[in-house]
């Protein structure tokens, strides 16, 4: 059963460590600005806190699920904080001369097409949710969130950040969030936290990937590109393919990201570094699309998605948990032993989530009472099976076999190579 939206906490692009450097560093404009952001960022939050109750209430509550389809509404907030704001442009119309409009209505158009085409998903919540946007919110506020129920944009201040509709990767993360939401509803610290911004990062490069047709050698895998002003010495927020790269500036400072666990960061804020740690499975997941080749929406993505709506995926799930899903996903979905399982579990390996241990993959032997398959890492055998890096080397360790109520539908078979974007 798909769980509901909790709203509790917005699920900003920029995260604050970045928007505390400004204000810490910048010139006096530039610290107004920042300050301005992060103080309406944790008055949202409240707001949003204090109203949980009406925001559910106002999400569409039915169990039928709606027609196959976007359904898009763009709003223009016209610089104040009261939301939605006006309506601009409803789905199907033409495209208005208000370039950050079309750029909202293009970018979930997008989000809804990769996830409706690639994994068969009818919106955000897989019901035919209306995807809702309001762009030009506030005043040079440097920041764009999902909160819930739908996207906010700001239009940056023009001196640090260009206009939050510019980036579509940035619109697909954003969306995810809700996808995640609906599914596993990873909590939003710690672990579990670095792991719901990974996975809205992960698929919100596929998203940017599919609209462009690009193999996986040929994305950038940058999160927030063009987000940036020329007056930062950077990239973008964020990098899967080289975490703690995107940046470097007077200002903003270095891109704190870890690659692997030996940079892994205990934080009071952020949630836990929910933006830094979230580089070590961002970055497994970019060693396995690699690895692996083609389109990294197709079976690398496919993994990840599968594993985020697996029912054994908990809320408070940490790395290694989801690390062993995606291997014991990749084998069920491609073969044990297959290049598609060993690349994903030599991604985790090289992250340090995963540590190996020589043993025989598990064939059948299921119990007949738990449906469960138990292996004890150490027994001789030709293949290379994970245990979490937090196990005991010798402690027996299992996991639920694939079955139909644990995989989500239409999922049980390979993608049919017209169901991705040309």
């Amino acid at each position: 059963m798909q769980q509901q939206f909790t709203p509790r906490i917005l699920r900003t692009i920029v995260p604050p460590h970045i928007l505390s450097s400004i204000a810490e560093r910048g010139t006096l404009q530039q610290r107004d600005r920042a300050l301005k952001s992060l103080e309406l960022d944790q008055y949202v939050r409240a707001a949003r806190s204090r109203s949980i109750p009406l925001l559910q209430a106002q999400l569409p509550q039915t169990t039928v699920a709606k027609a196959v389809g976007p359904e898009r509404s763009i709003y223009d907030a016209q610089q104040a904080t009261d939301l939605p704001g006006s309506l601009i442009r409803h789905e199907g119309q033409t495209p208005i001369t208000d370039k950050a409009g079309n750029e909202a209505y293009d970018g979930l158009g997008w989000t809804y097409s990769f996830y409706q085409q690639v994994y068969s998903r009818n919106s955000i919540d897989n019901k035919g949710l209306s995807l809702d946007a309001s762009i030009h919110y506030d005043v040079s506020y440097n920041n764009a969130f999902w909160d819930g129920g739908q996207m906010v944009f700001g239009d940056g201040d023009g001196d640090t950040f260009n206009r939050f509709t510019i980036a579509l990767e940035v619109i697909g993360h954003e969306l995810t969030h809700g996808v995640t939401g609906s599914e596993a509803n990873l909590d939003y610290n710690d672990q579990p936290g670095a792991l719901n911004e990974s996975i809205s990062d992960v698929f919100g490069s596929l998203v940017k990937q599919f609209s462009l047709n690009q193999s996986a050698d040929q994305a950038d895998w940058l999160i927030g590109k063009g987000l940036f002003t020329d007056k930062v010495q950077g990239e973008a927020l964020r990098s899967l393919k080289a975490p703690g790269t995107a940046y470097d500036d007077p200002i903003l400072g270095k891109d704190p990201q870890p690659a692997t666990m030996d940079g892994y960061v205990d934080m009071t804020d952020d949630n836990g570094g929910v933006h830094v740690n979230s580089g070590i499975p961002n970055h497994a997941f970019y060693l396995a699309a690699i690895a692996i080749g083609g389109r990294a929406w197709e079976k690398t993505g496919r993994i990840w998605y599968i594993t985020l709506c697996d029912r054994a995926l908990k809320s408070s799930a940490n790395f290694s948990d989801f690390a062993t899903l995606t291997v014991k996903h990749a084998s069920a979905l491609y073969g044990a032993n297959s290049q598609e399982q060993q690349a994903i579990q030599k991604a985790w390996e090289t992250v340090k989530v995963l540590k190996t241990s020589i043993g025989t993959i598990p064939t059948g032997g299921t119990d007949a009472t738990t449906g469960i398959v138990t292996t004890t890492p150490g027994n001789t055998g030709s293949s290379n099976w994970p245990i979490p890096d937090d196990s005991e080397d010798n402690a027996p360790w299992q996991f639920p076999q694939d079955t139909p109520e644990n995989l989500p539908q239409n999922l049980s078979e390979e993608p049919d190579e017209s169901d991705a974007a040309d």
